[in-house]
């Protein structure tokens, strides 16, 4: 992925809880619905004993209209109830980026 300087990057980091009964089903549809947000720029996901999504938006502007969306807040309520034991969130700049890329 290759996006215009700068750009911002949202790192949410998570460990699971025990209870992940629908968890996958909405993780699907907030992906879905995030590519839809005005400033979405695109996603990266990598899960093992953590997980860690690294969302890239055009603005906090465009971080805060979609923190703030009903929809997510619903499925962030139900992740602090249900899906999640632990969390972080943190929201960066990125001022240049790079990348190195031997796949044809």
């Amino acid at each position: 992925m290759k996006f215009q300087t700068p750009y911002y990057a949202v790192i949410f980091t998570s460990k699971h809880s025990e209870m992940i009964e629908g968890y996958a089903e909405m993780a699907t549809k907030m992906e879905d619905l995030a590519k839809e947000q005005n400033g979405f720029l695109g996603m990266e996901s990598a899960k093992n004993d953590i997980g860690i999504t690294v969302s890239y938006w055009s603005s906090l502007d465009a971080i805060k209209q979609w923190k703030q969306h009903t929809d997510h807040l619903i499925a962030q309520k139900q992740g602090r109830k249900d899906w999640y034991a632990w969390y972080k969130v943190r929201i960066c700049k990125v001022e240049r980026d790079y990348e190195f890329n031997s796949i044809t």
